[in-house]
């Protein structure tokens, strides 16, 4: 059972989490808060194994409380859920530990799958905000001479043509509801797809998918 805590500003954004997360068989929704300084009173009591935090509150924001949560409680995960799209605040939450950062615009299954996949030790993207560690990656490889023709291979040979295809629109940044619309595949399909390519090619999280793909020469950078 994974122990999730809530934490925003807005009483019915919490409550519409609570309903959504509760009807997973594997999820308790043991406790919420709405700000940072309510979370890190009610953390050391309610152990939660994941938090579910916005960035954007008062008293405290969610950054602040995630640096503070992590330094009280090192085996918390923190998964950001926010409605800031943006560049800075993806790459401080990160800074300041978070394991996984959506946006609120994401679809349900989509937090679902980010809560399951931080709750098993992975970091969590939106696959449509991985373009930023991709700008990131593209720069750091020019500046270390990288050459695409130079990458191993092995793995990628060793996935299927399916696996092939769906490595490549997650790398794109598209989202697994939207890769199964593509493929007219269901959801649940995408996901195991996308779960026996991180097997294969022992990865974890879609920020090491997306440098695979480019490693690989499968997407191009830029």
């Amino acid at each position: 059972m994974v122990k999730i805590m809530l934490v925003d500003d807005h009483e019915m954004v919490r409550t519409g989490l609570k309903s959504l997360l509760e009807t997973q068989p594997d999820f308790q929704v043991v406790g919420e808060a709405g700000n940072g300084i309510e979370a890190l009173s009610k953390v050391a009591e309610l152990a939660p194994d994941v938090v579910v935090m916005d960035i954007s509150m008062p008293l405290m924001d969610g950054l602040e409380a995630t640096k503070k949560l992590i330094e009280l409680r090192p085996d918390c995960l923190v998964l950001a859920l926010t409605v800031h799209e943006d560049k800075q605040y993806f790459f401080q939450m990160l800074q300041a530990g978070a394991k996984g950062y959506l946006t609120k615009e994401a679809a349900a299954d989509e937090l679902v799958a980010a809560i399951r996949s931080v709750a098993a030790g992975n970091v969590y993207l939106l696959p449509a905000l991985a373009r930023w560690l991709l700008e990131d990656y593209t720069e750091l490889a020019s500046q270390s001479n990288f050459s695409s023709k130079d990458a191993d291979h092995s793995g990628l040979d060793a996935l299927t043509l399916r696996e092939r295809e769906v490595l490549e629109l997650v790398a794109e940044g598209n989202t697994t509801p939207r890769i199964g619309e593509i493929l007219t595949l269901s959801p649940k399909t995408i996901s195991r797809h996308r779960e026996r390519i991180m097997n294969k090619l022992n990865l974890h999280s879609t920020a090491e998918l997306v440098k695979f793909a480019i490693r690989t020469g499968l997407v191009k950078a830029g």
